[in-house]
């Protein structure tokens, strides 16, 4: 089944945007989850973020592989297809090697809410390590129980960093994930800004998180439609 045509035209989107700002390059991926069939998820085939086209989106089944389409698929689609599986609150999924998360998921120091545009991160950013999971890897997600132990690492948080290789945001649509990749990236930048002055770090509370993500929700389509109209005018 194509995707409908509003949805294929934000996950154009998202991935241009996502492209634009840096949190994507020519690696990482954008899904959301099938408003007809909620075991099955839209995403590009195998192609750099800013080259998607509407004709470029597959449909996805359960089992995280692509439905009646032969063309190539990412290899990390598994990240996608098993979150989805254990997070129905999540509709729409970002995986980014965002320069800014790696120093975060190799350290000690944790990535935490400096100011409020990433107030979503009051609910803890874990790190996923790979090597606990196998010793014999690359890194890459490239399977289905590889991406289990990464939504158990995720459990209910809203971004969760993949130690060496970078982070995967959720949101509950496609201009709440992008927003929350975006600031993400950003908030790691600042962060690390930060940790070079004087300290200690004041960072959100935990109320001060849940408050202002309440806030910042209602007015997420402010940026969406500023971002989505300048990515779609350069078709």
């Amino acid at each position: 089944m194509a995707a409908p045509d509003s949805l294929a035209e934000d996950l154009v989107a998202a991935n241009r945007i996502l492209a634009e700002r840096g949190v994507l390059d020519a690696y990482g991926h954008v899904s959301a989850r099938s408003p007809a069939d909620s075991s099955r998820f839209f995403m590009s085939r195998s192609l750099a973020p800013e080259l998607v086209t509407a004709a470029d989106i597959q449909e996805y089944a359960a089992d995280s592989e692509p439905l009646g389409d032969a063309r190539k698929p990412y290899l990390e689609r598994f990240i996608h297809g098993e979150i989805y599986r254990t997070r129905p609150d999540v509709m729409a999924v970002v995986h980014s090697h965002s320069d800014s998360s790696i120093p975060f998921g190799v350290s000690r120091t944790a990535l935490k809410p400096v100011y409020h545009m990433a107030s979503f991160l009051w609910s803890g950013v874990p790190v996923f390590d790979i090597r606990r999971e196998r010793d014999d890897n690359d890194l890459l997600v490239r399977d289905r129980p590889l991406g289990e132990a990464l939504a158990r690492s995720l459990g209910r948080c809203s971004c969760v960093l993949m130690r060496g290789h970078g982070m995967t945001v959720v949101g509950e649509n496609i201009p709440e994930v992008v927003f929350r990749a975006v600031y993400t990236e950003m908030n790691a930048k600042l962060q690390l800004q930060a940790m070079g002055l004087a300290g200690p770090l004041t960072y959100l509370s935990e109320e001060e998180g849940r408050r202002a993500t309440e806030s910042n929700r209602p007015t997420i389509e402010r940026p969406w439609a500023l971002w989505k109209a300048r990515a779609l005018a350069k078709k």
